[in-house]
């Protein structure tokens, strides 16, 4: 009894040692894996793509910027900083210093989109982005501002942002119903909407009644047989029997809208 106990003993101490082997190798393991971040800057990116691929790491040079601390061509700041413990295989990423500024960056405001960009080569500087948006006013593919201005001395890199004007798309509206109305309330609707009102024309005696016939009649209504009748007047009170655009048509602003009264 007493050998079965020791050899259960035994084969559990066993089962414990191979664990703490095998979790203490696979730290290793995961820990032989990693690498400290070496520091690349004021190195140039020659020299850093060495220090990188010695420690297990590749390099990557993301952009440029002015500095007037660091020389031209050497590394500004990297990512991630020096010391943050990483992967082998990590790809760090350094932006390289361009010196202090030397390029006065030129006004580009109310040329052309194309004419900017010209000026802008020529002077060794890049487009960052381009927004676009309708101004009143304004012609269509016009520089209406840049960032950073004309003649910054704070400039951070050597790249322009511009917002360019564009086309306003003409607004859209769905057009009411005006038939049975009069035909002052709806020249009021159409001002204050943008529209206006176009040829009004005076139903003869034999027109459709109101609402039958949605668009204008294509042939003006006959001269009065009478010379003694009154000649039909149309008034702000004129009842309107029908339009064109029928209601529910999409119009632009600054349409106009015909109508037939009685």
């Amino acid at each position: 009894m007493r050998n079965l106990l020791r050899m259960l003993w035994m084969a559990l101490l066993l089962l414990i040692v191979a664990l703490l082997a095998a979790l203490t190798a696979m730290r290793l393991a995961i820990h032989g894996r990693e690498v400290a971040v070496p520091d690349l800057r004021s190195k140039s990116p020659a020299e850093a793509r060495r220090i990188a691929d010695a420690a297990g790491l590749s390099m990557q040079v993301e952009s440029s910027y002015y500095s007037a601390n660091v020389p031209e061509g050497k590394v500004l700041s990297q990512m991630p900083p020096a010391g943050t413990v990483v992967r082998r295989g990590w790809e760090l990423q350094v932006a390289v210093s361009l010196g202090p500024q030397r390029v006065a960056i030129p006004q580009i405001v109310g040329a052309s989109e194309r004419a900017a960009a010209i000026t802008l080569a020529q002077r060794g500087l890049e487009i960052a982005s381009t927004a676009r948006t309708g101004v009143p006013g304004s012609e269509a593919g016009q520089v209406i501002a840049q960032s950073p201005p004309a003649n910054a001395t704070d400039v951070s890199a050597p790249k322009v942002s511009l917002l360019v004007s564009q086309e306003n798309p003409a607004q859209a509206f769905v057009m009411p119903r005006f038939v049975g109305g009069f035909l002052g309330s709806a020249n009021v609707a159409l001002q204050n909407a943008g529209l206006k009102v176009g040829n009004v024309t005076l139903a003869p005696a034999d027109f459709p009644p109101a609402g039958a016939n949605e668009s204008v009649a294509s042939t003006p209504p006959p001269s009065p047989t009478s010379s003694t009748s009154p000649a039909p007047v149309v008034s702000p009170a004129s009842m309107i029997i029908s339009q064109d655009p029928p209601a529910g048509s999409k119009v632009s602003a600054g349409s106009a809208i015909n109508f037939v009264v009685r």
